[in-house]
């Protein structure tokens, strides 16, 4: 195979992110503490960079390089928009908090690059190999930026726990891959799903292998039983990485699920459909549960993610292309409304304070109006309240599991969601009918504040007019 710049044009935007990260990495050593911002300005500068490459390469027909193992199709285009955009808000966020508690070091965003690197690897995945090789460099970029406050206990304790935890999950998917590739003879996801189809593999192996497939997934994405690592990571890390942790991922997790289930198995959708509907069902009613009793917001917001990523796994046990594209829609949503969340608890906290109860949230309509009604915003579509985006987003999944005639299911999660809704509501009550602890003005940087404003009036527009993003993530499935 000849490589010219026709042949690469479709992993452009991945080395140019890799090219970019090392040269950041490199001229991060010659920065003094003053001059720190710099890093932050070329970091934002390549993700936006990365952005019009994305749409420079991209287009309807699906393309496949480097010998099967590298796909760039309508799906892929959508998801490492939603991821670098996103990356944009987690990386803006970030900036002031890190600057308060003078942990402001270029690390953060260099790790952060290589982690989106990372994620659109996975997304552009063809095959097991590159799928695992796109995992583990987002994994040690987030093992290491867990631990990133180095004298914090909690934060090397959490790092560690994600990390064993982490290694695990890793070896669980790594095995399972072994057993389909012992099964099939295959590692790219087009041949795997030749030899399932023609039946010509051991059944009772390739289901063997599914299984721990799904446990590695499910660990991914923190469903239950495999959550244990989501609220001590949460609560443990610094805040501005429990913002970057918590949104953007997501949407790699959801890549990793279509690449993995759809693309490689979907021969198998009967037996990765059971497993699914139990996950979700246990997320749902855990998450939603458990996070009523929270009174610190890091770990209120890592239950609720778990509850969320039960939408998420009903979306994809649908078997369908609607139900994929509500799912992708879903995941995207997520990102953003969590990368607001997170975003907000960073500007509560200053130097000597970090901002982690729900009390903390008291008052804040007579600190900041404005930054008050985005919050409420995001967390309305959180709890998926009409007309923010939330609720579409719920919507579409539940009609995606009425059309496979699972409404026993659809049922259930609206159950727990209307249980979901008293902790996002208790939180808004919390700002707008409380006396604030702390009457201090809220004060953000200009970027800040705008970046939020985005944020917030995003989750109210995609909600206005749902059909922007629902169309591309329809057209990604061919619905």
């Amino acid at each position: 195979m000849e490589y010219n710049f026709s042949t690469l044009q479709p992993i452009l935007p991945e080395m140019f992110l890799l090219s970019a990260a090392c040269l950041i990495l490199v001229i991060d050593l010659f920065l003094s503490e003053r001059t720190r911002l710099v890093t932050y300005g070329l970091s934002i500068a390549t993700l936006i960079a990365t952005w019009g490459l994305i749409h420079l390469v991209g287009g309807p027909e699906r393309e496949i390089i480097l010998f099967d193992s590298f796909v760039r199709d309508p799906m892929a285009d959508v998801l490492k928009t939603g991821l670098v955009l996103i990356s944009v808000f987690a990386f803006v966020y970030a900036k002031d908090y890190l600057r308060t508690l003078d942990m402001l070091r270029g690390e953060y965003y260099v790790l952060g690059l290589f982690a989106v690197l990372g994620m659109m690897v996975m997304i552009s995945a063809n095959s097991f190999l590159t799928v695992y090789l796109g995992l583990e460099l987002l994994a040690l970029c987030l093992y290491a930026l867990v631990a990133f406050q180095r004298d914090s206990v909690a934060g090397a304790e959490a790092a560690m726990k994600y990390f064993v935890l982490g290694a695990l999950a890793s070896g669980m998917l790594l095995y399972g891959i072994s057993m389909i590739y012992g099964a099939t003879g295959e590692l790219a996801f087009p041949q795997v799903a030749a030899v399932i189809a023609a039946g010509g593999a051991d059944q009772m192996v390739l289901v063997f292998g599914l299984v721990f497939i799904v446990i590695g997934v499910a660990f991914k994405f923190g469903a239950v039983p495999f959550h244990m690592w989501i609220p001590d990571v949460y609560h443990g890390a610094p805040t501005a990485v429990t913002l970057f942790l918590g949104s953007v991922p997501k949407i790699a997790a959801f890549a990793l699920a279509i690449r993995l289930f759809v693309d490689g198995m979907g021969g198998l959708v009967e037996q990765w459909q059971g497993m699914l509907v139990i996950l979700a069902m246990l997320s749902l009613a855990l998450g939603n549960v458990v996070a009523v009793a929270q009174t610190n917001i890091k770990r209120m917001l890592a239950y609720s993610t778990i509850s969320h990523v039960g939408f998420i796994f009903l979306g994809l046990l649908a078997g369908s292309a609607e139900g994929y594209s509500a799912a992708m829609f879903y995941a995207i949503v997520y990102a953003l409304t969590a990368a607001g969340g997170f975003g907000l608890i960073t500007m509560l906290c200053r130097r000597g304070f970090d901002a982690e109860n729900i009390a903390d949230l008291k008052g804040l309509n007579e600190r900041s109006p404005w930054l008050a009604f985005m919050m409420m915003l995001i967390l309305f579509s959180m709890a998926g309240v009409p007309p923010t985006v939330g609720f579409f987003a719920k919507l579409f999944v539940l009609e995606a599991v009425v059309s496979i005639d699972m409404v026993w299911l659809a049922v259930f999660a609206v159950f727990f969601s209307i249980i979901g809704a008293f902790y996002y509501l208790r939180a808004i009550k919390a700002m707008y009918f409380d006396k604030p602890i702390d009457a201090e003005p809220l004060i953000a940087s200009t970027d800040t504040q705008v970046m939020m404003s985005i944020n917030g009036l995003a989750v109210l527009g995609l909600g206005l007019f749902p059909a922007t993003l629902l169309s591309a993530c329809r057209a990604a499935f061919g619905v």
